[in-house]
């Protein structure tokens, strides 16, 4: 049977920008690929990258795992699991990493820019994360991997890292495609619509997460940031703020 994957990391709370880029176009991709098998993950090994809270992170897993199944994740369709759980994705990932180039890693925009807002105690996790990735991927052998935009750089290092240890190794692994949705893929910060709505961001005004109350929720989206026109048109270029709220109406209401 063909495979679809794809995995979150349990770190904050998790917002609208990662369900309505991920987890709902998880639920659709299950009830409309009924030949396919899925398996959605737990990013827990990812997640301690950074220094983690022990504790914070145990009940964040716990979490996570409770809000895919309420956004609709059915368990008689999905394999859901815990990444840390199954010691192959580490155990794979070196394998990876020695079939691997530094050049490589040092050209993901994501090692860039966390590494820079670190600035000091970058780790070598954080530095080989791409390779984990990649292993989190080809484990399984799926045909497609649903990710957002930000995460299409690392995709396509995971194929160009299953090609070359095909042609070394005799086509051990499926090189898998990215599905990515055509709205909602990336949703805006509320507070800078120029940047990624971010778990991490300090600025609480920036993102709506899932768990929020209704009356946080209104506030929020009272306070996004957008501009003094006085009109209501789509243009992210020119007007990202009204443009990203009209993206997430359109994405919840599938208008």
């Amino acid at each position: 049977m063909k495979r679809v994957l794809s995995g979150i990391q349990p770190t904050g709370s998790l917002n609208i920008g990662t369900y309505l880029g991920s987890v709902k176009n998880f639920v659709k991709l299950q009830d409309t690929m009924p030949d396919y098998e899925f398996f959605i993950f737990i990013a827990d090994l990812h997640a301690i990258t950074v220094p983690k809270d022990k504790q914070l992170l145990r009940n964040k897993i716990r979490e996570l795992a409770a809000l895919y199944i309420a956004c609709g994740l059915r368990p008689d369709r999905v394999n859901l699991y815990i990444q840390s759980e199954i010691p192959a994705h580490s155990q794979l990932a070196y394998l990876l990493q020695c079939n691997s180039y530094i050049g490589e890693l040092e050209r993901m925009t994501q090692y860039k820019e966390k590494s820079r807002k670190q600035e000091t105690g970058v780790t070598v996790g954080l530095f080989t994360y791409p390779t984990l990735m990649a292993a989190d991927i080809l484990l399984y052998d799926p045909e497609f991997v649903p990710v957002g935009v930000d995460q299409k750089q690392h995709l396509e290092l995971t194929r160009d890292i299953a090609q070359r240890m095909n042609n070394k190794f005799n086509d051990i692994f499926t090189v898998p495609n990215p599905l990515i949705a055509e709205v909602g893929a990336k949703i805006m910060s509320l507070s800078d619509p120029t940047s990624k709505m971010s778990k991490s961001d300090a600025n609480e005004k920036a993102r709506i997460n899932l768990l929020d109350p209704e009356n946080i929720i209104k506030k929020r989206i009272k306070s996004a940031v957008t501009d003094n026109l006085g009109t209501i048109k789509y243009d992210p270029e020119n007007r990202p703020g009204i443009s990203n709220l009209m993206t997430i109406y359109s994405v919840i209401t599938n208008k």
